[in-house]
């Protein structure tokens, strides 16, 4: 794998492939935005693409803060996500501080 720096993003080449998983602009425009969880304040970066597909990027700063992983550190289960920041991200879609990309379809109180 070779890294480098494309429009000062950075890139991974996999056999002439680039891997994006590392850019946070998108074509559409809507890059993924910080947000903190309300209960512990690990920021992450977050992107809605709809209301039934969310992007979390955690670093290692907000991993190491995320009060529900501390506590599942040490257990037999495997984490399964943080019920807090899942909170966090719906109420700052449905309250307009993070964009939902295509809104289209059920909304945030549609239950399957």
């Amino acid at each position: 794998m070779r890294t480098g720096h494309q429009n000062g993003t950075r890139v991974d080449r996999i056999d002439d492939r680039i891997d994006n998983r590392l850019d946070t602009r998108r074509a559409d425009g809507v890059p993924m935005r910080p947000l903190a969880c309300a209960r512990c304040a690990a920021e992450v970066l977050v992107r809605k693409s709809s209301w039934q597909q969310t992007s979390v990027q955690w670093n290692a700063r907000a991993t190491a803060a995320c009060a529900e992983r501390n506590a599942a550190d040490g257990t037999e289960a495997a984490f399964e996500g943080c019920r807090s920041l899942r909170d966090t991200i719906r109420e700052a879609a449905l309250h307009g501080r993070i964009e939902v990309v295509d809104p289209a379809g059920p909304g945030p109180d549609h239950r399957a």
